[in-house]
């Protein structure tokens, strides 16, 4: 917006208005066409004509020649005034003549000011100057009237008018006590706010302990699978050089002895033939004295040959078999190979089994619950816990810790002969009542063993199953995702019994229940 000192030189002198249409005479001096044209007219009786700025007189009418320039200027300024009017909408409240946009506005004048008035205003500190359109803020859309009290039933500020019209009888405050007492309110807010924050920088700090700690045990993981890794390609690098060489070696013991044992039987062959020929030639003779002078046939054969095959082991002893090679040094190694693959299985795969700990607070007053959290026992003396809207009413417990997402298994032991259900539950399974039962309602799911046989219940649904118990242990495989809750018989081979499909739409917990016997996790592992 233009300043004040611009708008007063581009007031015409006669009509004391910004300029219109202005034109100027040969003298220099500036006017509106309306208004020199009315001033020229009054002289033309006279038939003298003079500029009513400086007297200079013409003899004849003057030619009113139009100021470009200043016509510019004037519509330039006109057009800022009407857009920033337009922007505002408030007005100088002291500008009464014609409407001339406010550029402040004085919260203790309760006044709008355009640039004018604005330098004449106070400066004092009392007096203090916002942008226009906050004061029209603080004013009573209705009334129009500044805004000076508070209605607590409506949490609305409101003027004089308005606390003895739609707001008569209502309780009202000043605005500035109004605002003490929503202050204090925010100040609980915010220290409220404060301590949340604390607490969330607190729990973020745990995490990323918790993180930390993770990030350090999965490294020790890697660097320990990496080491076992190691020690397996050595040993199978070992085992691949002395197998063979040891194989090799047998073999080359077991030729040199077959290669003694056939130079003997071949000398033996030859003398064989020879005493063959003797005969075949004795057998051909004709003469009968040289026949029976030479020795029986049986004095042919040397009795220290006949006996030679008792050293020798005889015909029918056989040679050392090739096949019965000593095989010590690969049975020891592959076992051993087999340990450190049993123990990489067991380090990367299986968790500790203090993943899953019974919860006491939900157990039964005749459930024993150990030490460890593990292992849960039936007694007949009451346990005398405080009875709690947790506790189950039933011989039953359930497990701190609930699932969410992911595959776990564990595994439960116990004994052929007794009864007990095992399986999982929500948390918001009833703790009262035979509904509370697992498996007896539409929150559970269970594994039953009753009567030396298996079943499977849910939602009081009894399906007995085709099997046989032959064994103390029971895995329970639970694929949260999947929807999926899967029971095992821990026999050998593993035997599956049962799978329940569901949607699943609350954490799950293990949960035990227990007539005449103990139930022990022993432990669970997890893939998440």
């Amino acid at each position: 917006m233009a300043s004040a000192n611009l708008r007063n030189e581009l007031d015409c002198s006669f009509c004391l208005s910004t300029y219109t249409d202005p034109v100027m005479l040969r003298c220099g001096h500036n006017f509106c066409r309306v208004c020199i044209d009315r001033v020229l007219d009054t002289q033309d009786g006279s038939g003298v004509y003079y500029c009513p700025d400086c007297r200079e007189e013409f003899q004849e009418r003057p030619t009113l020649m139009r100021d470009f320039a200043l016509c510019k200027i004037v519509k330039n300024i006109w057009q800022t005034d009407q857009h920033q009017e337009k922007m505002t909408g408030i007005c100088c409240t002291y500008c009464v003549d014609s409407p001339v946009p406010a550029v402040r506005s004085c919260l203790h004048c309760e006044a709008s000011l355009c640039d004018k008035h604005l330098r004449a205003h106070s400066k004092s500190a009392e007096h203090v100057l916002s942008d226009p359109s906050t004061l029209e803020k603080r004013k009573c859309s209705v009334h129009k009237k500044i805004l000076v009290y508070y209605c607590t039933e409506d949490a609305a500020c409101i003027c004089v008018h308005c606390s003895v019209g739609e707001h008569q009888g209502h309780r009202v405050e000043m605005l500035d006590d109004a605002s003490v007492k929503k202050k204090e309110k925010l100040k609980n807010v915010l220290q409220k706010l404060i301590t949340e924050r604390e607490e969330t920088e607190e729990r973020v700090r745990s995490l990323e302990e918790r993180r930390r700690k993770a990030q350090e045990k999965a490294a020790g993981k890697v660097e320990k699978v990496i080491s076992l890794c190691t020690n397996i390609r050595r040993w199978l690098d070992d085992l691949e050089m002395r197998v063979p060489s040891e194989i090799y070696r047998q073999e080359k013991e077991e030729s040199q002895s077959l290669s003694a044992l056939i130079h003997q039987l071949e000398i033996k062959k030859d003398e064989l033939s020879r005493k063959m020929r003797h005969i075949e030639e004795l057998c051909n003779m004709t003469d009968p004295l040289t026949v029976l002078q030479e020795p029986d046939t049986g004095d042919l054969c040397d009795p220290e040959e006949e006996g030679g095959d008792e050293d020798t082991g005889g015909h029918d002893k056989q040679p050392h078999d090739g096949d019965d090679l000593d095989v010590a040094v690969i049975s020891h190694t592959l076992h051993t190979l087999c340990e450190v693959i049993s123990g990489i299985r067991s380090g990367i795969y299986v968790e500790d089994s203090t993943d899953i700990l019974l919860d006491v607070s939900t157990a039964s007053n005749y459930i024993h619950i150990s030490d460890n959290l593990k292992t849960a026992t039936r007694k007949r003396e009451n346990q005398n816990r405080p009875e709690t809207e947790e506790r189950f009413q039933g011989y039953q417990v359930m497990s701190r810790r609930g699932f969410t997402s992911g595959r776990h298994d564990w595994d439960v032991e116990g004994r052929r002969s007794y009864n007990w259900i095992l399986g999982m539950c929500y948390p918001s399974i009833d703790r009262r009542g035979c509904q509370s039962y697992i498996g007896y309602n539409n929150k559970s799911w269970g594994l039953w063993r009753y009567d030396n046989q298996y079943s499977v219940i849910h939602d009081g649904e009894v399906i007995q199953l085709p099997v046989q118990i032959s064994s103390d242990r029971v895995r329970i495989c639970l694929d949260y995702e999947a929807g999926q809750l899967s029971f095992y018989e821990l026999c050998d081979p593993i035997r599956h019994l049962h799978t329940f499909t569901a949607t699943f739409s609350e954490p799950l917990h293990a949960a035990l229940c227990i007539w005449d016997c103990s139930l022990k996790i022993l432990g669970v592992s997890s893939n998440w």
